[in-house]
């Protein structure tokens, strides 16, 4: 990628300064599909070894409020669908997930071994 091109490689906050939104997900097949890597990657920056120490151009980091809306409200903004899906209100298709711990105040460690507790799809439990 060369020296260069690197500084706007992930510039997830550069982004959003700049267009006041950024759609996120996996990079698949590159890295595995987990909306958990997603999101620990966003926020702290750094692989599951902890490197680089600091985080990866760690000024480009995002909040768990922005990574959340980035994966949810913001990636269906950037498909055209924020007015069916990206956020639980009337009148939207009622997909979430519950989770085992509270990805907003864990220690950002924990982040990638979050479990799925349950699915909701279309106002039904799978």
């Amino acid at each position: 990628v060369g020296p260069t091109r690197i500084k706007g490689a992930y510039a997830y906050k550069d982004l959003l300064n700049a267009y006041g939104k950024v759609a996120l997900g996996t990079d698949f097949p590159v890295e595995r599909v987990s909306p958990f890597l997603t999101f620990y990657a966003s926020v702290a920056r750094q692989d599951l070894d902890a490197y680089p120490e600091g985080g990866f151009q760690s000024e480009n980091a995002l909040t768990r409020e922005e990574t959340l809306k980035g994966m949810t409200i913001w990636a269906a903004y950037a498909n055209f669908e924020e007015d069916e899906k990206g956020s639980i209100e009337v009148g939207k298709y009622a997909d979430f997930i519950i989770l085992d711990k509270d990805i907003m105040t864990i220690d950002v460690r924990e982040i990638p071994e979050i479990k799925v507790l349950k699915t909701v799809v279309g106002g039904e439990l799978l």
